[in-house]
């Protein structure tokens, strides 16, 4: 591809009935004014009707027609060219919907008139055996004797309340009992998914169905139509959502390189701590999760984040295993979600793994036990400490993956009381690494396992245990370390310098349609750790206020989290609020759940929620969150800084370029009132001294991206990067580098606990040869600078060199 069609940075606009193309377009100018490159769409082809985000595709073969459909998507494309700016497009190659109306999803309804003989049902993931020649369809609300009264047959369609589906030729005039056991599907309760499901899914969501799009027909059939696109020029490159669903990520990704001819593509890996991108991907990298975990992570003190996390055990009392300890807390969700939510999935890899032991060739291995496979299977997935394991056919397994499964297994074995027993363990390490050849049970099982492991990880640790363990909010977010949130600015460097020589390409982010609380929620919550004591007190002074009011909360684990969401939100939504901690409640699943509610739970969540934070405690948080308000600011835009000027390619979530206070989703999926009126009225004022937080930011963004796509050869791959060190006894809190020795970044960080120190002193930062201009300030330096004076007015500065 060509270099102008890689992006210097983008911009994320999350698409749906409320912003179709056509709304979009008037967004171009100002993302242009900006100084982005692109413009980053969420999914565009044709989805189930209403979706606010796309992920659910029900057909590949065109644009989404409540978008605006392929006429609209090209004069958007249009649009933003004549603003100097490309597209960039979020592609679901792994599943798409299985929507009410299954007509909508051509192929699955194909698979469910003719069966397993279909020629479409190469396209699914589906266990024939396990259903005995039947696809499970869990939609029932009920027991099938109970909801058989809500069935009715019109002409060839089966309906059941906004359920349309396929009957098999020939059987409409039988009767309905008959007819239900003539399908090629079975119609299930929905309870029954957790247990019986017999396709693949998108991890526990039995209403997304995966696809097969390892096989070539499958990639043609789903890709033509943006490999076209890409083709006419429409759109520059792809961000692709979870490869790691995929049968082979690696193999996907290079097919896809090929395809487009080297576009820009980024892969949302989420990577484990020290897990590295696998080096043969033939990709620009991820889209910035491991990025965003290094920024977070700079702004958490240490020693404030440990005390932190002793005041909240001692508040909440968290057993270990449920919110008191990070890695105790991750097990047991895993076990939780393995036993629970994913025992379909088990299941068919304990009867592969049987099947294997039992053939022919299996005679070494044929004594294992049911329960000892599903046993090993069960050990092994829980101590995965990342999502997959990347085993092919037509390689011997990596070292890291070898390692990665040998210290799994390790810890497995202490599952079995009989050592000889135990030997399922080794058994099940090895056909996950395809140690055993290669024929259709054994590829079967190694690709299973891997999927299962990434479900099982996303499900155990993202949606469940990050809502567990909660002592830093901020920390609990895709891609962090919640058990070690804090990281000094040397391995901030190390992971800076690595991307740079590695992925110079890849995607950073600080907020995305996927964060748990955007950038700026958490570089709020990350001042807590500054003062952990007080937000201690606070937190207790506030809840036994609550009580006395007559809302006590309904436990002091949801406590802690309210309180904490509220500081990072800054005001006293109760909309908003209600629903995250509902949402939080039933994701942490220790007192009710989204499949087991427990309602009066949920009516006590309500009254300390619309009592508490929303009610007139929020006043005394107000207050403390004030005295915090110049180290919030200093992290805010800190932050945002040194995503826009480090290695990688900056995406901007739409409205994230101002101050922009999110929830997780939906929340941070409203569409946000964006700064259009404010950004053109910084345009040509001065210093931005005296501003709010808001405008700030603004002005530091556009400057930044400005920057960036003026120079792009500053930020890219030969841009280069240098670490820089101040001198001087608060050293520690600069962090400063420089790209291209053209552009200089500053910020400071722990600024709070920097003033109660005594603030810079004679802390100095010795710049590059040449004479460095502030962009922010329009002040000149020279060799040495006193940190008190390069950050006199703002706690960021971005230097330029003038020489």
């Amino acid at each position: 591809m060509t270099a102008t069609r890689v992006p210097t940075s983008t911009y994320r606009l999350q698409l749906g009935p409320d912003l179709p193309f056509a709304a979009a377009e008037q967004v171009v100018p100002h993302a242009a004014s900006l100084g982005v490159s692109h413009l980053h769409l969420s999914p565009v082809l044709d989805a189930v009707p209403g979706s606010g985000h796309g992920y659910d595709v029900t057909d590949h073969t065109r644009v989404r027609p409540e978008l605006g459909g392929e006429e609209g998507l090209r004069r958007l494309a249009a649009t933003a060219r004549d603003h100097g700016l490309g597209l960039v497009l979020d592609i679901v190659p792994n599943h798409m919907a299985l929507p009410a109306d299954t007509r909508r999803n051509a192929p699955l309804w194909q698979v469910l008139r003719e069966g397993r003989e279909s020629p479409a049902a190469r396209w699914f993931d589906i266990d024939w055996d396990a259903g005995d020649g039947r696809v499970l369809l869990p939609v029932l609300g009920g027991p099938l004797g109970e909801e058989l009264c809500r069935l009715s047959v019109d002409g060839d369609t089966l309906r059941y309340a906004d359920h349309l589906l396929p009957l098999r030729a020939d059987t409409e005039e039988l009767p309905l009992p008959d007819l239900l056991d003539a399908q090629h599907y079975r119609l299930a309760w929905w309870r029954l998914g957790r247990s019986e499901v017999n396709y693949r899914r998108f991890f526990t969501i039995s209403d997304l169905i995966a696809i097969r799009v390892e096989d070539p027909e499958i990639f043609r059939a789903s890709h033509a139509l943006v490999l076209r696109l890409l083709a006419d020029g429409v759109i520059d490159g792809f961000r692709v959502d979870h490869p790691d669903g995929l049968a082979d990520p690696g193999g996907y990704l290079a097919r896809l390189h090929e395809e487009t001819g080297g576009a820009w593509i980024v892969a949302e890996k989420i990577l484990g701590s020290g897990e590295q991108l696998p080096g043969g991907w033939p990709i620009a990298g991820t889209t910035g999760y491991d990025a965003l975990r290094h920024l977070d992570a700079l702004f958490v003190d240490p020693e404030g984040w440990a005390e932190l996390t002793e005041h909240y055990r001692a508040f909440t009392g968290a057993p270990p295993d449920q919110g008191g300890a990070w890695e105790a807390t991750v097990r047991r969700a895993a076990y939780r979600m393995i036993n629970h939510e994913l025992v379909a999935e088990r299941e068919r890899l304990v009867r592969v793994a049987l099947r294997i032991c039992r053939s022919v060739d299996g005679l070494r291995r044929r004594d294992h036990a049911p329960w000892a496979l599903r046993t090993a299977i069960t050990e092994l997935l829980v101590r995965l400490p990342v999502y997959r394991p990347y085993a092919t056919a037509d390689a011997p397994p990596s070292p890291v993956d070898e390692a990665l499964l040998a210290t799994a297994a390790d810890g497995a074995r202490a599952a079995f009381r009989v050592p000889a027993e135990a030997s399922a363990v080794a058994t099940v390490r090895d056909l996950a690494l395809g140690l055993f050849g290669e024929d259709a049970d054994r590829a079967d099982f190694r690709v299973r396992f891997a999927q299962v492991s990434s479900a099982l990880r996303a499900k155990a640790v993202e949606d469940t245990a990050c809502y567990r363990y909660t002592p830093l909010l901020s920390a609990a977010e895709v891609g962090g370390d919640p058990g070690a949130p804090a990281l000094p600015p040397a391995t901030f460097h190390a992971f800076c310098s690595r991307t740079q020589r590695d992925w110079p390409l890849t995607g950073t982010v600080l907020s995305t349609h996927d964060t748990k609380r955007s950038g700026d929620v958490r570089a709020a919550q990350a001042t807590l750790t500054e003062r952990p004591r007080d937000w201690a007190a606070l937190v207790t002074q506030l809840t036994e206020a609550t009580a006395a009011s007559g809302a006590r909360a309904p436990d002091p684990h949801l406590a802690w989290s309210t309180w904490q969401t509220a500081f990072g939100l800054g005001s006293p939504d109760r909309d908003r609020l209600l629903a995250t901690q509902l949402k939080t409640a039933r994701e942490a699943a220790l007192h009710t759940s989204w499949t087991e509610r427990n309602e009066e739970y949920e009516a006590s969540l309500e009254r300390f929620v619309l009592a508490g934070p929303c009610g007139q405690p929020f006043y005394q948080l107000a207050e403390f969150a004030a005295g915090l308000a110049p180290a919030i600011r200093s992290n805010v835009l800190g932050a945002t800084l040194l995503h826009l000027t480090m290695p990688g390619v900056p995406d901007v979530y739409r409205g994230s370029e101002g101050h922009y206070p999110a929830l997780v989703d939906p929340d941070n999926r409203r569409p946000p009132r964006l700064p259009v009126a404010q950004l053109a009225a910084l345009d040509g004022a001065g210093p931005a001294e005296g501003h709010d937080l808001a405008t700030e930011k603004l002005r530091l963004t556009a400057t930044a991206l400005r920057l960036r796509r003026a120079h792009p050869e500053w930020f890219g791959p030969r841009g280069g990067y240098q670490p820089l060190f101040a001198e001087g006894r608060a050293a520690n809190h600069c962090v400063a580098f420089v790209r291209a020795d053209r552009a200089l970044t500053a910020v400071t960080r722990l600024s709070h606990r920097l003033t109660a120190e005594g603030g810079w002193g004679d802390t100095r930062l010795a710049l590059p040869p040449g004479e460095w201009r502030s962009t922010l300030t329009g002040q000149r330096h020279r060799e040495r600078v006193e940190l008190s004076r390069l950050f006199a007015t703002e706690p960021v500065a971005l230097l330029v060199n003038e020489s």
